[in-house]
């Protein structure tokens, strides 16, 4: 405790009447930051959730070669449909993988089954319940003490949701789930902004952090290098933007949700401001990274199961409720439909990881995005189903991370088309039996820097990413 309070109060902040701003790290100011952290390479872990699994139409369907969510092809030799296109830019970046899931979830409903996304417990359809450490919180233990925050938790619904149900990716030692924030001004305030109570009735009323700390900017960059000045201003302007985001974003949270029946709701919103909330969320994660306000990060982007606010993401892309494109795959253009917001989802995170790798690392070589490695997933893949989860990997090149790949586990014998209301694919059979994800955390975990050699029920590593 007495090293993260050393650490706090030797950081470099912006100050106004009663406001702080946390500041990137500065090449003029590198001594004082390796006086505390020392010579060892900065590392970073952000994780994000997707419900309801993804497009699974079967080879013979006219939608496969466009709208199956896998790629097509393996190895190198790949394409991605059109759910993953918008990463295409990014293809030496990423890689995409199939035929892993947790074990002990694989016969259970997949609306299940966030709660284990990253812990790989037992947590089971029905009766007791409890849960175990998440991947994330394993990697904070080991650097939540050298930041501001030791980890942030988020997710568009906020809270921890119920057993089975949960609004939040992370959770402790002892398997009791942390509280997600999900309203942007708070995040904002919480990462960037120290104040006093009459700081925090100013902001309340929206008046900008930055107004009453450009003095202070302004007689910084007269001790600080060239290229520190121009860092600091692209750095503000990040966070211009970022507040400017927050501020549109706070009504999107303020929908009013029915106890029954979602469906019949009219909702006085506009198709933008759910694509505004996300964009927002990830970039506070990106300023969160660069202040080294933390190290560790989850997103949930929604709840399973359609309840919440998350089910109305995909009016971004001019649908109704997220959830039931899901159900309505043998509509006409359903896959398309459905593939459509997998495919908004991507561009997501292509911004984000565009963004990380557009940032040089501020306290080392390479980029933001070589230090940081980023898994996206989701614990369904096919209708309700519990295994051959959608995963990508991203980032991590300084941890030895080889991307620009399709890690194609599954094979050909994958279950998927659509639900015609009888049997499940999750009620199904298992056609061959899935590599434990928790294989995967092991092999980020020890890249990441954490010595083990287990984590959950895993049974090795996977040594070809």
């Amino acid at each position: 405790m007495a090293n993260a309070v050393a650490r706090e109060n030797r950081r470099r902040f912006l100050r106004g009447t009663g406001v702080a701003l946390a500041l990137p790290w500065l090449q003029s100011a590198l001594p004082l930051h390796a006086a505390v952290d020392g010579a060892e390479p900065m590392r970073r872990l952000a994780c994000f959730y997707m419900p309801d699994g993804v497009p699974m139409p079967l080879r013979e369907d006219p939608a496969y070669q466009d709208w199956s969510w896998f790629p097509h092809g393996a190895g190198k030799e790949f394409t991605f449909s059109k759910c993953l296109d918008p990463l295409e830019p990014l293809r030496s970046e990423v890689t995409v993988l199939s035929g892993f899931s947790h074990p002990h979830a694989r016969k259970i409903h997949g609306h299940c089954n966030a709660d284990q996304f990253l812990t790989g417990a037992a947590t089971g359809g029905r009766g007791d319940y409890t849960n175990a450490i998440s991947l994330d919180q394993v990697f904070a233990r080991q650097v939540g003490d050298r930041t501001r925050l030791s980890s942030l938790v988020l997710s568009t619904d906020g809270g921890t949701g119920t057993s089975r149900g949960a609004h939040t990716l992370s959770f402790t030692a002892s398997g009791r789930p942390i509280p997600a924030e999900h309203r942007p001004k708070q995040i904002f305030d919480m990462l960037f902004v120290k104040q006093d109570a009459a700081a925090a009735r100013r902001l309340a009323m929206s008046q900008s952090v930055l107004d009453d700390l450009l003095e202070d900017a302004r007689s910084l960059k007269r001790s600080i290098a060239a290229e520190d000045r121009q860092a600091l201003d692209a750095y503000l302007e990040s966070v211009r933007e970022t507040e400017q985001k927050v501020i549109k974003a706070r009504a999107w949270l303020e929908i009013p949700l029915p106890a029954v029946d979602v469906d019949h709701l009219t909702l006085d919103i506009t198709p933008e401001k759910p694509q505004a909330y996300l964009e927002t969320m990830f970039d506070l994660l990106h300023l969160a990274f660069m202040t080294d306000s933390t190290r560790v990060a989850t997103y949930q982007l929604g709840r399973e199961n359609g309840i919440g606010v998350s089910d109305y993401l995909a009016r971004a892309v001019g649908f109704h409720l997220t959830h039931q494109l899901s159900h309505e795959t043998k509509q006409p253009d359903g896959w398309k439909n459905f593939g459509t917001y997998c495919r908004f989802l991507s561009e997501q995170l292509g911004r984000f990881l565009g963004r990380l790798q557009s940032t040089p690392e501020p306290a080392g070589d390479g980029t933001m995005l070589d230090n940081t490695l980023v898994l996206f997933g989701s614990a369904s893949s096919a209708f309700h189903l519990s295994r051959n989860y959608p995963l990508i990997l991203a980032g991590g090149r300084s941890m030895g991370f080889q991307h620009g790949q399709y890690l194609n586990r599954a094979g050909d014998k994958m279950q998927g088309g659509a639900w015609d209301g009888g049997t499940e694919p999750w009620q199904e059979e298992q056609l061959r039996e899935d590599v434990p994800l928790s294989n995967l955390f092991v092999t980020m975990l020890q890249r990441l820097g954490v010595e083990t050699e287990t984590f959950a029920d895993s049974t090795g590593t996977v040594d070809d990413v």
